[in-house]
Order: C-alpha cells, then sequence, then structure tokens
C-alpha cells in the first residue's frame, strides 16, 4: 500500500506538472505568480521542518517532496510565459512580507513543530492572490485538471505519510484545493453569463477563456 501511495502521489504530480506546464506554453491560462513564488517557500520550509522534527525521510511526506519539484517547475514557467496579469500585485507584496515574517521567525527559534504549523499558514495565504483574482474575475484563469490532481494526490499520500505533520500537511492540501475549486467554478460560470448577456460580443473574450482542462 505505500509503494502504491508514492507512486500515485508521483504520477499525479509528474502529470499535473506536464499539463500546467503545457497550457503555460500555449497561454491558455494565466496563473498568479506570487502564489507559486509562496508555494516554493512554503514547501521547502514544510520539509526542512518535517524533517528536523524526528527521524523522518523524505519519502515519509512523498506529497511534499513531490511539491517541491513540481511548484520550483511551475513558478519557472509562470516566469517565462505568463501574461501581464501574472505579476506581482500591491496585495502580493503584503501577503509576502507576512511570509518572510514566519520564515524570519523560524530561523530565529527553530522551534521546528510550531514553524511547521506556521508554514502551513503560509501554504493558505499563498491561494489568496488567486482567491481574490478568480473571486473578482469574469473568467477562469486556471486548470480544472491541475487542481483536481492537487486535490486528490494529498489524499492518496495519506496511505503512506509519516508522522502527524505529514498528515496535517496532506490534509491543508487536499481542503484549499478543493475550496480553490469552487472559485473556478464561480468563475466559470460568471464567464457562461456574460458570454449570454453580451452575444457576439462574446467572441471577444481572450484566449483561453473556455473551460481549462
Amino acid at each position: 500500500m505505500e509503494a502504491l501511495s508514492i507512486a500515485a502521489v508521483c504520477a499525479i504530480n509528474l502529470g499535473i506538472g506536464f499539463r500546467y506546464c503545457w497550457l503555460l506554453r500555449k497561454r491558455t491560462i494565466s496563473p498568479a505568480l506570487a502564489m507559486w513564488v509562496f508555494f516554493t517557500i512554503a514547501t521547502v520550509g514544510s520539509l526542512v521542518t518535517y524533517l528536523g522534527e524526528g527521524s523522518f525521510t523524505p519519502m515519509d511526506n512523498i506529497l511534499n517532496t513531490a511539491d517541491i519539484v513540481l511548484v520550483i517547475t511551475v513558478t519557472a514557467f509562470i516566469g517565462m510565459y505568463g501574461d501581464r496579469s501574472t505579476r506581482f500585485s500591491r496585495f502580493d507584496y503584503g501577503c509576502l512580507a507576512a511570509v518572510s515574517a514566519v520564515v524570519i521567525t523560524w530561523l530565529v527559534t527553530r522551534q521546528h513543530v510550531v514553524a511547521h504549523s506556521s508554514i502551513q499558514a503560509i501554504m493558505v495565504m499563498a491561494y489568496f492572490p488567486v482567491v481574490r483574482r478568480l473571486w473578482r474575475a469574469s473568467r477562469n484563469t486556471e486548470s480544472f485538471t491541475m487542481w483536481v490532481g492537487l486535490m486528490l494526490a494529498p489524499l492518496f499520500s495519506l496511505l503512506s505519510s509519516q508522522g502527524v505533520l505529514a498528515t496535517v500537511y496532506a490534509v491543508r492540501a487536499s481542503v484549499c484545493s478543493g475550496l480553490l475549486l469552487l472559485l473556478m467554478i464561480k468563475a466559470e460560470l460568471a464567464q457562461r453569463r456574460l458570454a449570454v448577456t453580451t452575444g457576439p460580443m462574446a467572441d471577444s473574450v481572450p484566449p483561453g477563456a473556455p473551460p481549462h482542462g
């Protein structure tokens, strides 16, 4: 069961990575760069604090380990292929200041459990930029395939996770991804209502406006 869990998480993350990077390359999605920068900081910090808390290995928290590879790759692709809407806003810089404060606090105190919990808070904060965009958006700028995968991978990882911190990481990831999917559905519905009310004007919707796979 443990081997199946590890294989499933790695396969899902690999598929997510290829799909997301392909959509970015085609410029059919416009994800928030800030979210993925925060994810990069938080996933690395989360694994470091997890390993520092006990005699665990990276495979004992396979989701966190696989996520590091995924988020670094996606962040690089957003930097290369993202449009102006993906860049940092003032709101994003405010979130970055809060994230930096948590990281600095951990570096000073070296309290791994407290730091790990704080980093999970960073992971939640990382969603704020995209949540803000989707809440106000008239179209969906994210990939359903990506976020469904990010909701399912944590569930598989629970079969092999070792320790409370790994479980907290997985549950947090699944819940946050599920909530983001609800916002994406909201944006899709808003887009369809706009298309109905504008009629021929719907042809002017930017590329990538149809529901994303």
